[in-house]
């Protein structure tokens, strides 16, 4: 009901039932004296802008924008065309209609940068500019930007290629050089955003950056990129939904919550629904369908994944991922390193394969990247369900890790199938793995695991339901490793036939009942058990 309603009463919905009709009327005259086309519609070429790919077309799609504005609000329109701009300055109550055949083209600027022309300044240094790289903390060096804006849409079928932009890396154009831009579209303290069905290629550092932004809705996208897809950071009440993002190089679709503002800010409120992301083939070949796989180093693999991270001071409340595909890429994160609180987190209905990392990767952590005199978070209330992954890397199975005296706690895990490549040897059933209390939260973080299917350091009240281990290769290693943990609740395991089960250390108020080919045991207090 709501998407039909959308549809009919929406600004994407008028112009859908009468976009012919209206482009081909006559122009007249809008009140600040401008030549627009009719019914509010604001045609880019009226305005100047040329679509052959070569002309800076920025000034008259800019012109259009403000005329728009100037009416009290309207779509402006690029029909089929190939428009290269700079900065495009979005305002309020506009929207960006691309047709078919319609290209918003990011504009090349010398390797060196420029100080005439080129995308927006940067703006100036903030005091907490050091707790977030260089992309999170500046807004107006992108293609298309707004700030401090209401009720604004970018729809339609058309593309956005980001070619003129730097991926933030190091890499010539640099981001910081003037003139330089680095993100395809980038929102701050914005509400009422709507994007619908366009593609993106090439995005720079993000696809989509949106800072402070509430009352999303971001569905139907196709993303096809060299870094970042869509980055949702200190945002509320946002609807992910029927996205593609292919991102071998960075995240596919990353809840954030940086100290980018100026002040810690949860992201809440939000629902990741029936999209598929990964980072296993080359970006632009999801686009153009020829699904070109993507070579790594051993040093560097695929990424592509949903992630709550790494930035994370503000936490993370009322999360909700479901009926997504996770294919080539690493596995899905929650992470608290700079003090976040996560909570109330839903988890259900993945589909996984061919995974580089693990399945399931839950970090509490001290990195504390921001104020000092902050204390670590929490991880609280998660809950994972339905669950099938299939061939991921034999190193790393799925973890839940908090730090000495910062456990993870109420976590619920049920109606869950992990097969790993497997293949483990005797020699990594006996590592140690490090603490790591802080740098950088990844998978890869501790090196190979002790584990098959589970490593599991300090955390409390754990729970799994109908859980299934499964190694194509036979693993020497045990399917659940773990240590530091008060509650450890089992019901229907499934693990490979010839592994050991458990390797247990410091676990409190353990019981493992009903499962296949092991017996029903409970124990209150387990020093140091292998079985």
């Amino acid at each position: 009901m709501f998407r039909r309603d959308f549809l009919r009463n929406s600004s994407y919905g008028m112009l859908a039932a009468g976009l012919t009709a209206d482009l081909h009327a006559e122009p007249r005259r809008a009140p600040n004296g401008s030549a627009h086309d009719s019914a509010g519609m604001f045609n880019v070429r009226t305005f100047g802008a040329l679509g052959d790919g070569k002309t800076i077309d920025t000034p008259a799609v800019n012109k259009a924008i403000e005329a728009a504005a100037a009416a009290g609000g309207g779509t402006v329109f690029f029909p089929a065309g190939t428009y290269a701009c700079y900065t495009i300055r979005l305002k309020s109550h506009i929207s960006l209609y691309l047709d078919a055949g319609a290209t918003i083209l990011a504009a090349s600027v010398p390797n060196e940068g420029t100080t005439s022309g080129g995308y927006d300044p940067a703006g100036p240094p903030q005091p907490w500019e050091a707790y977030q790289d260089f992309g999170h903390n500046h807004w107006p060096n992108s293609l298309i930007w707004g700030d401090g804006l209401e009720d604004i849409s970018i729809v339609g079928p058309g593309l956005i290629w980001g070619r003129g932009l730097s991926r933030g890396e190091g890499e010539f154009p640099h981001a910081e050089s003037p003139g330089v831009g680095n993100k395809a579209i980038a929102l701050k303290n914005c509400h009422n955003v709507s994007f619908h069905d366009f593609s993106i290629l090439m995005g720079g550092h993000f696809g989509i950056l949106l800072t402070g932004v509430d009352n999303v809705i971001i569905d139907g996208l196709k993303i096809d990129t060299n870094r970042d897809g869509i980055d949702i950071d200190c945002c509320r009440n946002v609807r992910v939904s029927n996205c593609a993002v292919n991102s071998p190089w960075d995240d596919a679709i990353c809840p954030k919550s940086s100290f980018a503002l100026g002040y810690a800010r949860p992201t809440e409120n939000v629902t990741i629904s029936n999209c598929y992301v990964t980072g296993g083939y080359e970006f632009g070949t999801m686009l153009d369908g020829t699904y070109k796989r993507h070579t790594y180093s051993d040093s560097r693999k695929a990424v592509g994944r949903i992630k709550c991270g790494t930035e994370s001071n503000g936490g993370f409340k009322r999360i909700t991922i479901t009926n997504c595909v996770f294919d080539t890429c690493r596995g899905l994160a929650l992470e608290s390193a700079d003090g976040a609180l996560i909570e109330d987190i839903t988890i259900t209905n993945l589909s996984m394969h061919n995974l580089v990392h693990s399945p399931l990767f839950l970090r509490l952590q001290a990195r504390m990247r921001g104020p000092a005199g902050v204390a670590p978070g929490a991880i609280r209330r998660v809950l994972i369900s339905n669950i099938s992954s299939s061939g991921a890397v034999a190193e790393y199975p799925s973890i839940i890790a908090g730090i000495e005296g910062n456990k993870i706690e109420d976590i619920k895990i049920s109606d869950v199938f992990l097969q790993q490549i497997g293949g483990g040897s005797s020699e990594w059933a006996g590592l140690q793995p490090p603490e790591m209390a802080a740098g950088y939260p990844e998978a890869s973080m501790f090196g190979t695991l002790p584990a098959t299917g589970f490593f599991l350091r300090h955390a409390k009240n754990l729970e799994f339901s109908n859980v299934e281990i499964a190694a194509e290769a036979t693993d020497a290693r045990p399917a659940i490793w773990a240590d530091d943990v008060d509650g450890l609740d089992l019901f229907r395991l499934r693990i490979p036939k010839g592994s050991a089960a458990f390797s247990l250390r410091d676990v409190r108020d353990f019981r493992s009942f009903g499962s296949a080919f092991l017996k029903d045991r409970s124990a209150e207090k387990i020093d140091r058990e292998q079985w």
